[in-house]
């Protein structure tokens, strides 16, 4: 019997050397050509790029995997204990690899006759997300138990956790805790809550199928099964668990803040990012991205345009009917969806929403609509812009027409005061510097970044009319014109081997003799015809250049008239010189960028270069202050402050300008159609464009003090006489106060008086 047992002893251990080495052949055959896990200790995964507004407010983010790293000693422990307890209970007695776990899931399948528990460790999950591929081999479980074997030796828990609880992914596009708990919470880690820990940390067995976004009832089992994982692992109390799990769950889908908030900002942004660093610096990086942009006045510039392209659409559309119609079936479904944009947007007095027709009133006109959240109702007079009579609503309006509605006053009851509107068919783009900067503050391409991304304020190249005006002028006072120059308002033809041209002023008259800033306040086209033919296309198309324009200009007479296709970009730049006393700026939109370790990438600092003589900047001002005084823009007088600026018109009102700035701001509005046509009859720079442009600087101002341009040295100020642009004589009707660079003051009497004397005499030599 004795030999039996040394028999089988010996059997035993040549059964168990042949399987150590059968394991130790396996070890070295799957260890050859395994990855380095030093790389581990390296760690730096794609992140995402962060663009933030001149106050640090996030704007937008740009990634391919929206990833925010943090370090391990800012994750809550809480939150570690629950990703322990649903995914590795062992994790901190195993050496990377359970044994246990492995033995206990392998009884569970064969019990069940399927897959339904895994054996991984956390250390094996970051094997195979680091280190392997995802295929399902037999040889790929092999190699990641020995590499995960390799990191638990190599790396200590914490270790292991910082970079499994930043790299695992969670649904909707988020990869790590910090990036999912803005996806589903809107917070960090830091403030989650228990019952918020356990939704996260029950999410990478199947982002998608616990998803509470997409299967609430599921993500609230796998809740529990955490809850009750925290509870056995001795984490939590049974109290606390119950607790937790009969919490509501606040959830607060992540901000779209590409698209809310600055979008053709941030888009012009990403373009400028992606040509210069690349795609993978982009969208992998993990830069920041600190821009000029003011969110309350990108705000109020995206109002502005709103509310003007729905002034201009009232004035000569009625109402087209509703945006589309719901069947009975579809009305709940609808309704589900504007609640839940109420509640991650509440809306406000002002805002424009859309809303369900409830009901029409046969009598009164007046309509009742479901707002998602609650009703609100129109009557007849808040539609009368687009209806006739108050019979006419029924045939318009039936419930179950989805319509835009303004918010105008909450009544006690909680119902919504309403008016009809509707989309606008035109489009408008507005632009604003600061002065003495450059840096672009507000940037709106089109009235709606979703339908369509082409950005009105810097791609679209259209024919600025008279806002051109001021380029001309300025180009003249470097030639030796004054305000006071008399210019002739007469009949000007235009005549060689392929054209004859006759041009008019706008309003088809003509007004002989004209001094120089009448003619510009008043718009004459003549005028300015007649000086660009005087001082040479060529010249004015170089000075032009000077002050920052950057778009082709056609080398011919009716560039005089806005004739070349120009950005509004181009407009805005070259009044900031006006503003700026003459130095010329490159325009900010992006003032720093940093790598994802703090190095400084570029940062912008304004560097001003002289453009054009700050006197001719100061005489540029004054002329365009009086547009807005007594030429074309009086309607910016209402901005109850110093303001300068040009209107601008095309002959087929296709184009509407204004451009316009103040000692604050420089800003530019344009409005028109993409596919060009007639804005309306009598529809100007000053009646579609400027509106934009004043309802915009009024909010820019509020809170700012009131504040004159500087007179620069140079300037000198003379008595003239208002109908001739020479010194008044006693018989002069009408004198005024002009502004000269020094040396160009009048030296000319208006008329020769009876009696000359000495001191006459001697100025009535030179101009």
């Amino acid at each position: 019997m004795l030999r039996g047992v040394v028999v089988l002893t010996l059997l035993a251990l040549i059964g168990i050397g042949a399987a150590v080495a059968a394991a130790v052949g396996v070890y070295k055959h799957y260890s050859q050509d395994l990855p380095p896990i030093s790389s581990l200790t390296d760690y730096e995964p794609a992140v995402i790029t962060t663009v933030y507004s001149d106050d640090n407010r996030k704007i937008a983010e740009f990634y391919e995997e929206r990833r925010i790293v943090l370090p391990y000693s800012e994750i809550p422990e809480m939150l570690v204990r629950a990703f322990i307890s649903a995914e590795d209970s062992r994790f901190f007695e195993h050496e990377g690899v359970d044994i246990k776990s492995i033995i206990r899931a392998a009884l569970k399948n064969f019990e069940a006759g399927t897959v339904v528990q895994g054996g991984s460790t956390i250390t094996q999950q970051v094997t195979k997300s680091f280190l392997l591929t995802p295929e399902k081999k037999f040889s790929r479980k092999i190699k990641e138990a020995i590499l995960a074997y390799r990191i638990d030796k190599k790396l200590t828990k914490e270790q292991i956790l910082h970079l499994y609880l930043n790299q695992i992914y969670l649904g909707h596009g988020a990869y790590g805790v910090e990036a999912a708990a803005e996806n589903y919470f809107g917070k960090p880690v830091k403030e989650l809550t228990l019952a918020e820990c356990a939704v996260l940390a029950g999410l990478p067995q199947a982002p998608s199928r616990y998803s509470p976004f997409k299967h609430p009832e599921f993500a609230r089992d796998r809740q529990k099964y955490v809850l009750n994982r925290m509870v056995i692992g001795g984490y939590i109390t049974r109290e606390q668990a119950d607790e937790a799990f009969s919490a509501p769950l606040n959830l607060r889908p992540k901000h779209n803040w590409y698209i809310e908030k600055v979008p053709y900002y941030t888009e012009y942004v990403r373009q400028y990012v992606e040509k210069k660093y690349g795609r993978e610096m982009l969208y992998r990086g993990g830069l920041t991205i600190h821009t000029a942009v003011s969110i309350d006045l990108q705000t109020a510039a995206r109002q502005a345009v709103g509310r003007g392209l729905r002034d201009l659409d009232k004035r000569h559309s009625g109402f087209r009917g509703p945006l589309r119609h719901l069947e009975p079936e579809a009305v709940e479904g609808f309704s589900k969806a504007l609640r839940q944009v109420r509640h991650n947007t509440p809306p406000e007095k002002g805002d424009i929403v859309s809303g369900i027709v409830a009901g029409v009133d046969q009598k009164t006109g007046a309509v009742t609509v479901r707002l998602g959240d609650g009703e609100g109702i129109m009557p007849f007079r808040e539609m009368r812009w687009g209806v006739r009579q108050e019979k006419d609503v029924a045939a318009l309006l039936s419930p179950g027409d989805v319509i835009e509605v303004a918010l105008k006053e909450k009544a006690a009851s909680g119902k919504w005061h309403l008016a009809l509107e509707q989309p606008s068919q035109a489009q408008s783009a507005l632009l604003c510097l600061e002065t003495g900067t450059a840096h672009v503050k507000a940037m709106v391409g089109g009235k709606d970044f979703k339908s369509s991304q082409f950005n009105r304020a810097i791609q679209s190249r259209r024919q600025p009319g008279s806002a051109f005006k001021p380029v001309i002028y300025a180009a003249a006072l470097d030639k030796g014109y004054t305000p006071a120059t008399e210019l002739m308002d007469n009949v000007f033809i235009y005549q060689d081997a392929r054209m004859k041209w006759k041009p008019k002023n706008y309003d088809r008259k003509f007004y002989g003799p004209t001094l120089l800033r009448k003619a510009l306040a008043k718009s004459r086209n003549l005028p300015t015809i007649n000086i660009l033919d005087d001082i040479g296309v060529d010249y004015t198309i170089d000075y032009a250049r000077r002050l920052g324009i950057r778009s082709d200009l056609s080398r011919d007479l009716s560039i005089a008239l806005g004739s070349s296709g120009v950005s509004l970009l181009d407009m805005v730049s070259a009044y900031a010189v006006f503003a700026d006393g003459g130095n010329r700026m490159e325009p900010i939109f992006i003032t720093k960028i940093t790598d994802r370790n703090g190095n400084v990438l570029e940062e912008a600092v304004p560097h001003p270069e002289r453009a054009i003589d700050e006197t001719t900047a100061y005489l540029m001002t004054s002329l365009l202050e009086s547009v807005v005084k007594e030429g074309t823009a009086r309607k910016v007088r209402a901005l109850q402050r110093p303001a300068a600026g040009k209107t601008g018109t095309t002959n087929n009102l296709h184009d509407a300008w204004f451009v316009g700035y103040t000692p604050d701001y420089i800003a530019g509005a344009w409005v028109g159609y993409d596919q060009e046509r007639s804005l309306g009859r009598r529809e100007s720079g000053g009646k579609a464009a400027l509106p934009i442009w004043l309802d915009f600087m009024k909010k820019a101002h509020e809170g700012k003090a009131v504040r004159a341009f500087p007179v620069p040295r140079g300037i000198v100020f003379s008595k003239i006489d208002a109908a001739t642009g020479l010194l008044p004589v006693p018989e002069t009707e009408r004198t005024i106060f002009e502004c000269f660079r020094e040396g160009n003051v009048p030296t000319r009497y208006s008329r020769r008086s009876d009696t000359v004397t000495e001191s006459d005499q001697f100025f009535k030599t030179g101009l």
